[in-house]
């Protein structure tokens, strides 16, 4: 079994479990001589005593980079920079040091712009080892909420790279990169085939619409589904291809 410390990199797991976080919120520490660290995740005592140590370990830190301004991924942010020696922190929208943007370096991470679940969302890469954030996850699939099409490019992108491993933001390691990429691009295609035979059976109400596209979404994940099914009815009429009305 292929280990994270082969690529620097430790895990640690947040104690949020929900239906959205899934196991919890990973946060990523890589690197040594400084170890930089990736979305410091909810501000729990327990967690942050922890990512304090690891960094710790390490030899300090060079700075913290976040994926997105969610707050399971950004609370702690302020808590654990005061604890950790108040390194640089940089992100794409949230409060930060430095602001980044496509293609840009923060000490070894690459940013790569990856929106779809939110606006801001960038991707961190790292040698053959990607942060996704909740671009991609360790299990099941991500809410998108808008730019769907700008998302799909990415994770081609991403899928060029020749990665090693993912390190979302949920769930566990993925170490076949390619296949996950190929597998939620698949996914969000089966999505659009399924939302273009309910849009040509007539079907209109998001109701509908998420009652045949989205049937196997739980019930406590449907609002997410409906903004998904936001992003799809975004990105056809884009392309020129909804009904009329819509």
């Amino acid at each position: 079994m292929p280990d994270l410390a082969e690529h620097g990199i430790a895990r640690l797991r947040a104690d949020n479990p929900s239906p959205y976080t899934l196991d919890g919120t990973n946060t990523w520490v890589v690197g040594r001589d400084p170890a930089w660290v990736v979305d410091p995740g909810p501000a729990l005592e327990a967690h942050l005593a922890a990512v304090a140590a690891e960094v710790g370990r390490r030899g300090g830190a060079g700075g913290i980079a976040v994926t997105h301004d969610h707050g399971d991924h950004v609370e702690a942010v302020d808590a654990l920079r005061t604890r950790i020696g108040g390194p640089p922190v940089a992100a794409a929208r949230h409060a930060a040091d430095v602001v980044l943007a496509d293609g840009e370096r923060f000490g070894p991470l690459l940013a790569v712009a990856i929106p779809g679940h939110a606006d801001d969302h960038l991707a961190f890469v790292a040698g053959r080892a990607c942060f996704t954030g909740d671009a991609v996850l360790g299990q099941g699939s991500v809410f998108v909420t808008g730019r769907l099409g700008e998302y799909l490019a990415a994770l081609e992108r991403l899928r060029g790279l020749g990665l090693a491993v993912l390190c979302p933001g949920h769930g566990p390691p993925v170490w076949d990169p390619g296949a996950k990429l190929g597998e939620y691009i698949a996914h969000r295609g089966e999505r659009e085939q399924k939302l273009l035979a309910a849009l040509d059976a007539g079907l209109r109400t998001r109701d509908e619409l998420l009652d045949a596209a989205w049937a196997d979404a739980p019930a406590a994940l449907r609002g997410a589904a409906a903004m998904t099914l936001d992003a799809h009815l975004g990105k056809l009429r884009e392309e020129g291809r909804l009904p009329a009305g819509l």
